[in-house]
């Protein structure tokens, strides 16, 4: 089976629509949180969502916040007032959709959270000394997270410390030992690739392959612009920062 791993989408539909258009036929899809934040586009992100085979979407924190289940407070000023533009355009099938999501799942044998394990709302995994503190949080061979829109792994090797990988497009990933997985940010990278972000698990073979896409950024940023989201949300999307 055929796996897409997506997250952090952050009402970005272009970036969405080029990883689909790259990953080709798939079986299911495993979205880990923050379909909402940032971006231009939050109901066409639901909607094409929605249109994905056997979908499992995670609750992000920025999804919490536009739903009122988290305060606006408690995120700093810029992404705020892209929330707060957001939540005047969100329709009510996009809330119905995202007042459905669960903030952590399990499935087929592997563990799904948006922050991490412990703390599926709001805890960023990107140190290996805050990873080793949530292998004990989940109990399958694998977890994977989102939220730091980085891609990483990192891998419980049994020694003192953990190793930590940093995997470019194309790479494979294949082990018998326990690790947590963040596949990258779709709609807003930060590790400084603006290409869009994802992963294909073949779990036939056990293979998780890492994969950048190209998109046209402009209409995006100006989508952005018009819209009265702070710029600098705009400005990341062609650095990838």
């Amino acid at each position: 089976m055929k796996t897409l791993i997506i997250s952090d989408i952050h009402a970005n539909a272009t970036a969405l629509q080029a990883v689909l258009e790259d990953a080709g036929a798939i079986d299911r899809v495993w979205c880990l949180g923050d379909v909402v934040g940032y971006g231009p586009e939050p109901n066409e992100c639901v909607e094409i969502l929605k249109t994905l085979p056997n979908l499992t979407c995670l609750l992000g924190n920025h999804d919490a916040a536009v739903m009122g289940f988290i305060d606006l407070w408690a995120f700093n000023d810029e992404a705020r007032r892209a929330l707060e533009v957001q939540m005047r355009l969100l329709s009510e099938e996009s809330r119905q959709f995202l007042g459905l999501l669960k903030p952590k799942d399990v499935q087929d044998g592997v563990t799904l959270a948006h922050g991490s394990p412990r703390d599926s709302i709001w805890e960023y995994v990107m140190s290996a000394k805050v990873a080793e503190r949530n292998f004990s949080a989940f109990e399958t061979q694998v977890c994977l997270i989102g939220h730091s829109h980085i891609p990483v792994i990192f891998v419980d090797n049994g020694r003192r410390s953990l190793q930590v990988l940093m995997p470019s497009s194309g790479d494979m990933w294949r082990s018998k030992q326990r690790f947590l997985l963040n596949p990258g940010s779709v709609g807003q990278p930060r590790d400084r690739d603006p290409r869009a972000a994802y992963v294909l698990w073949d779990s036939e073979e056990d293979i998780w392959t890492y994969h950048r896409v190209n998109y046209d950024v402009a209409p995006v940023q100006e989508k952005i612009l018009a819209l009265g989201i702070p710029s600098i949300h705009a400005m990341r999307l062609a650095y990838g920062m």
